[in-house]
């Protein structure tokens, strides 16, 4: 099969086998003649065309005034919003010919050359933006997707960056740092991986983007996994794709290589709370709270503020049995966001009046003053533990409907145990097409 020609510019498409120009997915009516003429001038990028060259190669079985190149340029100008000088695209030069002058990539199969290099400045916002992302903490989302945005912005071609969006997007979404609606943050994430695929689809950045989407939000597990091994393959080292290769070999019951791929990540990485805290996941699966602990306790090392870190050492101590640490724990993630010391006082007095079943009721009736699609998954734990199943399951069925990502563990987590022994269950880890009892 003979390599594919496809010419990026701009956020525009020029795919020559199929004759079509394309701007954000939508086609951009040309003549045929106006069309190969763009073809010639892009393929000969950042080069003078003669006047004399496009006439032989457009036109070779023709005769035809020079004068026609002009009203196809212009034609050309018009359809690509080229209209005010200096000339963004096509340049011409003056009684010799015409001259294609932004940076151009062209994809020939699965290789890429570049015409121009990208800006110094768009690596470096991509640096900092997959910095803030390997955080793992939602005060430097903003701060991640902020950069990746400015890089898009700098250079709309450059695939990294609109993967490292789809990426923090996704992260946006998630349970514990959700501070955007799910299903509009994973919409986005999607359509950045996409673009990100269209403009490279070598990319590592790319397929690890694609594969977090269809894995936290669509349920796809086979097609999640091909596009995260995909991107290993590519590249072997890569943290984030590490990470949730891991996440998801966990939640499909493929435990040690689980762990293999978040080693990995923590070779490539040792300093990222992020991978500390999916090694800490992987024990919090195993039921081996100390060691859950352990490395959430690292994470906090790393970064003492980090909110995921301390709410997940909350929940571990929970699982222990140890509620003085639990609620020390949760004091302190709530100062953490700035929740003054007077507002905690009436869960203390939850748990110093009722214990754990007070600590329970405490924060239920602190939840279901909340959305319903929020929240479903966590009154579906709490629900179970305080033993109305009824309850439980039918918010259990609300976040399913929700696809709420935190539902990935459902087979696997051992904040889903209280409801395993019910038939109900197995139910509903079908209904997301996994296998119940695999932890």
């Amino acid at each position: 099969m003979p390599p594919v020609e496809r010419y990026l510019f701009d956020g525009f498409v020029l795919d020559v086998p199929e004759r079509r120009l394309l701007r954000d997915e939508h086609g951009i009516a040309l003549r045929p003649k106006e069309y190969d003429v763009l073809v010639t001038l892009v393929r000969h990028a950042g080069r003078l065309v003669p006047k004399h060259e496009l006439l032989e190669t457009v036109w070779r079985d023709a005769f035809v005034e020079e004068g026609i190149l002009s009203v196809h340029v212009a034609a050309l100008r018009k359809a690509l919003g080229d209209t005010a000088r200096p000339w963004r695209y096509i340049e011409t030069v003056s009684r010799s010919g015409y001259r294609f002058v932004a940076p151009v990539d062209a994809h020939e199969g699965k290789l890429l050359r570049r015409n121009a290099r990208t800006r110094p400045e768009v690596h470096e916002l991509c640096g900092k933006g997959r910095s803030h992302l390997l955080s793992g903490s939602m005060f430097e989302l903003p701060q991640a997707i902020d950069a990746f945005q400015r890089a898009i912005d700098l250079d709309p071609s450059y695939a990294p960056a609109h993967a490292g969006l789809a990426l923090a997007l996704c992260a946006q979404a998630t349970i514990t740092m959700r501070i955007a609606p799910t299903h509009d943050a994973y919409r986005l994430a999607k359509d950045a991986a996409l673009r990100a695929l269209a403009l490279d689809d070598g990319s590592a950045d790319a397929q690890v983007a694609l594969g977090t989407v269809l894995f936290f939000s669509e349920w796809e597990w086979e097609a999640a996994e091909r596009s995260l091994r995909r991107a290993l393959e590519m590249h072997p080292a890569h943290v984030q794709g590490c990470v949730n290769y891991g996440r998801l070999l966990d939640v499909l019951g493929r435990h040690e290589e689980a762990l293999d791929a978040k080693l990995r990540a923590l070779e490539a990485d040792p300093r990222s709370p992020l991978v500390h805290l999916a090694i800490a996941f992987w024990h919090w699966n195993q039921r081996r709270y100390d060691d859950a602990i352990a490395w959430a306790s690292k994470a906090l090392e790393i970064d003492p503020g980090h909110p995921m870190a301390r709410e997940f050492l909350a929940g571990a101590h929970l699982k222990r049995g140890d509620l003085d640490r639990y609620v020390a724990e949760n004091v302190r993630h709530a100062e953490a966001h700035g929740v003054p010391a007077e507002a905690l006082t009436p869960m203390k007095n939850a748990y110093a009046s009722g214990g754990r079943a007070g600590l329970i009721a405490f924060a239920i009736e602190q939840l279901t003053t909340r959305s319903t699609e929020a929240v479903a998954v966590q009154l579906a734990m709490l629900y179970a533990e305080a033993g109305d199943l009824d309850a439980a399951f039918l918010h259990l069925d609300r976040a399913i409907d929700g696809r709420d990502p935190v539902l990935v563990e459902l087979a696997v987590g051992p904040q889903f145990d209280a409801l395993r022994g019910d038939p109900r269950f197995g139910a509903c880890v079908a209904r997301m097409r996994l296998t119940a009892g695999r932890a």
